[in-house]
């Protein structure tokens, strides 16, 4: 097995990103699987599929030049499997006309950046949703990281709401539409009560960097409803300090390579760790499969009740949903639980009408 190269020059969240996309990796991979990775471009994992043992890899970005020096970088390496690389934006072009061959084909696809720029208008989501259930095999899996909307919308509100009830003794240079924590910033364009479901718009610059990348809120259960529409069934929401904590017998070493100060010596975390994880989610879909009996359902989210703490996780006590349960496929660990996010903060902020 390669050893894992973690430069300890990369900033905090950059390597927490990276082995979030390691741990998935190891979860969902398996020898001689076909993977389709969107918005591949800038962030190469040679050495992660290599480590898989897949047999063929898929890449696809909307950048000619990312997929330029992707393509450069993976063929100079000489992996085992083989490669192939398209140029289109899965979000807005239908991917049959670039990929018609390839279609049913992937044993899984992953989103591991960029899925929250598809949550710019519903049309751009349902497009990619479409576009990944059009490339999996039935009962193939659909996984990725993005940041925790609600994670970010609770501490949102937090802010605007002591804002407005400051007394005169606070300071009057407290911006509402800001988040400010010891390892990132959000700023939201536009102050707002309720949660839009598609296009809100914020600026996220962590600790260190020079700018700010743009993003825009995912809303949970609408990326739930469009996935279903798709054809892909909801698995899990998680956010990153629970997906930590339910894997942590087989992650903590992997973590600790990793950022080896968000850990005890007997990796747990440590409170100052679910500021940075906690604002990153994984998500887990599966292409329904006929052959399947029973056949896996989503959830009806609007029998569920939801308590928030601290704006960080929802707990699975607190979820009333059905136990699902996936038989696993090769190299995927048994997922027997409902566990994690199904929407965007409080319960008093979702949108029934999105359910």
């Amino acid at each position: 097995m390669s050893q894992i190269a973690c430069p300890r020059t990369e900033p905090t969240h950059q390597r927490l990103y990276d082995f979030a996309k390691m741990a998935l990796i190891r979860i969902f991979a398996h020898p001689y699987a076909t993977v389709c990775d969107l918005y591949c471009g800038g962030g190469a994992d040679a050495d992660k599929w290599d480590e898989a043992q897949i047999g063929h890899y898929i890449g696809i970005d909307a950048s000619s030049s990312g997929i330029n020096q992707i393509r450069e970088a993976w063929e100079s390496q000489r992996k085992a499997y083989s490669t192939e690389f398209f140029e289109f934006d899965p979000c807005t072009e239908n991917i049959e006309k670039h990929l018609l061959e390839k279609t049913n084909t992937a044993d899984f696809v992953c989103c591991l950046q960029h899925l929250q720029l598809c949550f710019e208008n519903e049309e751009k989501a349902r497009r990619l949703l479409h576009n990944v259930s059009s490339l999996l095999k039935p009962g193939g899996y659909f996984f990725g990281i993005t940041p925790d909307s609600s994670t970010i919308w609770a501490k949102y509100q937090k802010n605007v709401e002591a804002y407005h009830n400051k007394s005169s003794s606070m300071k009057p240079n407290i911006v509402p539409n800001c988040i400010r924590t010891e390892n990132y910033m959000i700023t939201f364009e536009v102050e707002e009560e309720k949660f839009p479901l598609f296009g809100k718009k914020y600026q996220l610059k962590f600790a260190n960097d020079v700018s700010a990348e743009t993003h825009c809120l995912v809303h949970f259960p609408s990326f739930i409803r469009l996935a279903r529409e798709a054809g892909l069934e909801y698995v899990e929401i998680q956010n990153l300090t629970e997906f930590y904590d339910d894997n942590r017998a087989q992650f903590a070493g992997l973590l600790m390579k990793y950022v080896p100060n968000l850990l005890d010596p007997r990796g747990r975390l440590l409170p100052r760790s679910f500021d940075a994880l906690g604002l990153y989610t994984t998500f887990i879909f599966q292409k329904s499969d006929p052959d399947i009996t029973p056949p896996i359902t989503t959830p009806l989210m609007q029998d569920a009740i939801y308590n928030h703490d601290e704006g960080t996780s929802w707990r699975d006590d607190e979820i009333n949903v059905p136990v699902v349960v996936i038989e696993p496929a090769l190299g995927l660990g048994k997922i027997s639980e409902q566990k994690g996010i199904l929407g965007p903060g409080p319960a008093d902020l979702r949108f029934p009408e999105a359910l």
